[in-house]
């Protein structure tokens, strides 16, 4: 039998994860909107045999009051499945993963949307749901406000159902919230229907992942966070007829990698230095869906504050760290600004691949979902240092094996039984 192998994701987000990427020397300003920029992060990621490429998205600017240039830099960029429908042209086997959002979108769009990036791409598309949780995505669908945590994820468990019966060729849906008559026009890719991927850390995200999902993206800066998650969702599969290996949960990991520990120090030091307070309090406060933070002295602790409407899990990690970790608000928001609550690793490639090791052996992780501080500076050297130290451990593909996404993570071909 082969040894079980991780998977990897990139994550890609124009200049890079970190709030300063812009601010590099190297960076490209305007990589959000130069389609070569990423034909070249996702040919990288491609060669390096990655298993996908993932691309965020949010129907309005990312966070408020983060500053004119960092928003400016972070925001812009293409609509995502446009962006993987030009990469699906210009790639041949990675996997192509994009956003979209129950809470503005309508179930037979979407469907239809992605089956087409799955049939353009043969087979490599996969769809993160996600139901938005920031008040300024509201604003832009002519809402009152954010929708209740709860009910967000009652229309996203019906949305879920509509579209994959759609996708398996489930005639017509009649539910509380959707009704929809026809079948796609557009038939199964080769892999059946697009991966399902979601990223919700709370009971009802949780509870959704278990029912629906193949990838499960997380965050966690500890392993026994991550170890707790990974069994507490694993765990949860059984209710629905499924099997541990059914999903893959990949956690957010942000390296920062050089020859040497000084020299990866030394890069990850002066990215920290680039980041103004303001700008990271304010990144630091929309996380935390509190407008204010900025009055509290900054070297002080973090104030007791309300559960959000938000993004609870987010918020209950940063909470957790701030106080596991005895920080003051200046250093908590300098350190959730390098990769917004991610693990960040910093070091040679043997003592990444020692740390990435360790978590998906001790069972916390099949895999990541690599975040690159800039781009394409640290995609580069995390390509040409840390994979081939997991490929000769045996831990990483050395070439792809399938053609489809669903062939790269090991997962099962759909059937319209499981809808």
């Amino acid at each position: 039998m082969s040894r079980r192998q991780m998977k990897l994701g990139l994550f890609l987000w124009a200049t890079g994860h970190h709030i300063a990427a812009w601010r590099h020397p190297k960076a490209h300003e305007k990589a959000g909107i130069d389609i070569a920029h990423y034909i070249e992060l996702a040919r990288t990621a491609e060669a390096a045999k990655f298993d996908m490429v993932f691309c965020e998205d949010a129907a309005g600017l990312r966070e408020a009051n983060v500053g004119i240039a960092s928003q400016t830099s972070r925001s812009i960029g293409f609509e995502p499945v446009s962006l993987l429908s030009a990469l699906a042209a210009r790639t041949e086997r990675i996997g192509l993963v994009s956003t979209a959002s129950t809470s503005y979108n309508e179930p037979y769009g979407l469907a239809r949307m992605f089956a087409s990036l799955d049939n353009l791409s043969g087979g490599r598309a996969g769809w993160n749901l996600v139901t938005s949780a920031s008040p300024i995505e509201a604003a832009n669908f002519v809402a009152t406000g954010l929708r209740p945590h709860a009910d967000r994820y009652e229309r996203a468990r019906e949305f879920a159902t509509a579209v994959t019966g759609l996708w398996l060729g489930r005639p017509g849906h009649d539910g509380q919230g959707f009704s929809v008559r026809d079948p796609l026009d557009i038939p199964p890719s080769p892999q059946g229907a697009p991966v399902m991927v979601q990223a919700g850390a709370s009971d009802d995200g949780k509870d959704l992942a278990a029912r629906t999902a193949d990838v499960v993206f997380s965050a966690a800066q500890t392993f026994d966070e991550a170890k707790a998650f990974y069994d507490d969702l694993k765990g949860r599969l059984a209710v629905y007829g499924r099997e541990p290996d059914d999903i893959k949960i990949l956690p957010g990991v942000a390296p920062v990698v050089a020859e040497t520990e000084a020299q990866a120090r030394e890069k990850h030091d002066q990215l920290q230095e680039l980041i103004p307070d303001d700008v990271g309090v304010a990144l630091l406060s929309s996380y935390l869906s509190i407008s204010d933070l900025g009055r509290y002295p900054l070297d002080g602790p973090l104030p007791e504050l309300p559960e959000s409407e938000g993004m609870k899990s987010r918020q209950a990690l940063v909470i957790e760290q701030a106080r596991r970790d005895g920080l003051s608000i200046r250093d908590l928001a300098r350190y959730f600004a390098g990769a917004r609550g991610h693990w960040r690793l910093v070091g040679t490639p043997a003592q990444v691949a020692d740390e990435l090791q360790a978590r998906f052996e001790g069972g916390a992780a099949d895999g990541f979902n690599v975040m690159p501080s800039w781009f394409p500076g640290e995609l580069d050297a995390f390509a040409r240092l840390v994979v081939p130290e997991l490929q000769r451990r045996g831990l990483f593909r050395k070439d792809y094996e399938g053609r489809t996404l669903r062939e790269h993570l090991g997962l099962k071909r759909p059937t319209r039984e499981a809808v």
